[in-house]
C-alpha cells in the first residue's frame, strides 16, 4: 500500500474543503447559518469539522473514498449543532469516535 493518498482520498478532502470555503457544505442543511461568523474566532472548530469529515470518511481497498457525501453530511450536521445549539432534524447525534482528533 502506498503512503501517499489516493487521487481519490485527496479530492475529496480538497472538495469538502473547497465546499466549506464557499460556504457551501452540506447544503441545503447549514442553508441560512453563516457559520464563518460563528467559527471565525475559533478556529480549533474549524479542525473539529474536518477531523469529522476525515474521521468518518471510508477507502475501499484501492483507499478510494466510497462515503463522501456522508462524511460531509457528518460534518455538516457537527456545523449546524455547533451553530444552532440543535440537532438537525433526522440526524443522528454524534459519536465520541467521529469528533476525534489525532
Amino acid at each position: 500500500m502506498s503512503s501517499h493518498l489516493s487521487q481519490g482520498t485527496s479530492g475529496a478532502v480538497r472538495r469538502f474543503a473547497g465546499r466549506v470555503a464557499r460556504g457551501s457544505v452540506g447544503h441545503p442543511m447549514l442553508e441560512g447559518i453563516n457559520y464563518w461568523d460563528e467559527l471565525k474566532d475559533s478556529p480549533s472548530q474549524m479542525e473539529i469539522c474536518f477531523a469529522i469529515f476525515v474521521n468518518v470518511l471510508e477507502l475501499d481497498e484501492h483507499g478510494q473514498p466510497v462515503n463522501e457525501k456522508y462524511a460531509e453530511r457528518r460534518a455538516a450536521t457537527w456545523l449546524h449543532q455547533y451553530c444552532t445549539r440543535e440537532l438537525p432534524a433526522g440526524e443522528a447525534e454524534l459519536e465520541p469516535w467521529e469528533c476525534e482528533l489525532y
